[in-house]
């Protein structure tokens, strides 16, 4: 997806046009919430000239990487931040840009006095009252206890920081033979992770270091910019949204036989794409909100926005975290658009070229475990959104069914359970919600008309 630099000009993204003199590039705000971003690749060399509409870099937010292109001509004096960066501030200088006839030599001084902080405002100390005089401080008794780590007595406080205790804890050591280099002989993580134990403890192993205390083999990866913002703002949304959670289990006969129909007319046409059962879904999900639009809705602070349409964001499984392209307007969609729709958003979601629009917003969230053979869980709301509807997988079930000589005969059952935020929809909402949405999937006939 390409952003212009037309466009980035309003988002505080500086590129001067017709400059007379080098110019600092600065990170654009891809998004209205984007605070920081990365690096992905520079296209452009330093010192490479390029012209209007040629992509000067790839940026890459929280959820997707964006190429930027240029506007005018013009020429990559200095790269300031290199390939991978991460988290990169919006605003920050990132490069360097001259036009053709720009004296480049003076690229590099501008690059490293943008990159330097702007140095802390001097603040005079205040004087003391000429009539007070400082009292001396209190002389160090001869009886003090020594400084040292490794001489402090049983029971003696040891000051380290919290990730430094972690660090001990995992590894075994013991925090009263670490000498500490922080304020005070504060313990810090450096001074954990470079302490070597003497040669007679290591080979005598002590109460708190058995033989066999050693880590696991392990990989470090690194937390992407996704990653990051998913876990912060899930863990807000449970902790913060009072969740409760509505189970039912729903009979999928009819639209089984009914996706069999489709796919077998949409086989026979050149090119022709099935239906699978999450576009059903989708399709009833709207169809439901339709009914119930107070489901249809998100709490704001001082007031509950209740949606005309249902926009639904699918929840994509890619490589670097979970994200949720939107069907915009499913409610006035056939299933034939739905399915199409959803298998390019998906497509784009897992190659991370989803524009910013086709994941922001969203008035309803679907999350489908059912192809993973879950057959029941339950899903985090994706604020400011009041609904998530989790789905497991469809099962063959034994029923009773006096009208069968047998007097039982094998359904096919999904069970579903929603996620709903208490502020917006009551629980007799939730579930008048979730029953019309079991009507549409038993009735599948029902949303064609």
């Amino acid at each position: 997806m390409a952003f212009s630099v037309a466009r980035a000009l309003s988002r505080g993204f500086h590129f001067s046009a017709r400059r007379n003199a080098l110019s600092q590039f600065n990170m654009p705000a891809m998004s209205p919430t984007m605070t920081e971003g990365g690096i992905a690749q520079w296209k452009k060399k330093e010192g490479e000239a390029f012209a209007a509409g040629d992509v000067l870099l790839e940026i890459e937010t929280d959820k997707a990487t964006i190429d930027v292109e240029a506007q005018d001509d013009g020429i990559v004096a200095k790269i300031v931040v290199p390939d991978g960066s991460k988290g990169v501030p919006v605003g920050s200088v990132i490069a360097v840009i001259g036009e053709e006839g720009d004296d480049l030599s003076g690229a590099a001084a501008l690059a490293e006095s943008a990159s330097k902080p702007a140095p802390p405002k001097e603040e005079k100390a205040p004087e003391p009252p000429k009539e007070t005089k400082p009292e001396p401080a209190p002389s160090k008794p001869e009886s003090a206890p020594s400084e040292s780590r490794a001489e402090l007595a049983k029971g003696d406080r040891i000051f380290a920081s919290p990730i430094a205790k972690k660090i001990a804890l995992e590894r075994g050591i013991p925090l009263a033979q670490v000498k500490g280099s922080g304020p005070n002989g504060r313990i810090l993580r450096e001074d954990v992770e470079g302490f070597k134990a003497p040669a007679a403890a290591a080979a005598q192993p002590t109460a708190q270091q058995p033989a066999a205390a050693q880590l696991p083999d392990y990989v470090d990866t690194p937390v992407s910019n996704m990653r990051r913002v998913i876990g912060a703002r899930l863990t807000q949304s449970k902790q913060e949204v009072p969740h409760y959670y509505l189970t039912a289990d729903i009979n999928m006969d009819k639209v089984l036989k009914l996706r069999q129909v489709f796919n077998k007319t949409l086989s026979e046409k050149e090119g022709g794409a099935k239906l699978s059962v999450n576009d059903f879904i989708v399709k009833a999900v709207a169809c439901a909100l339709s009914d119930v639009p107070e489901a249809n809705s998100a709490w704001l602070g001082e007031v509950i926005r209740t949606y005309k349409n249902a926009d639904i964001s699918v929840a994509v499984a890619t490589p670097t975290g979970l994200i949720t392209p939107i069907v915009k307007s499913a409610n006035n969609k056939g299933l034939a658009s739905i399915s199409a729709e959803t298998k390019s958003l998906a497509k784009k979601a897992r190659d991370g070229k989803l524009a910013p629009a086709e994941y922001q917003g969203g008035t309803f969230t679907i999350s489908n475990l059912g192809m993973y053979g879950i057959d029941h869980f339950t899903a985090i709301i994706n604020p400011p959104q009041s609904c998530i509807l989790a789905v497991g997988s469809t099962q063959a079930r034994l029923v009773p069914a006096p009208e069968e000589e047998r007097g039982f005969k094998t359904v096919q059952v999904m069970k579903v359970t929603l996620s709903s935020d208490h502020r917006v929809v009551d629980g007799a909402v939730g579930a008048r919600w979730l029953n019309a949405f079991k009507g549409y999937l038993e009735n599948p006939l029902t949303f064609m008309l």
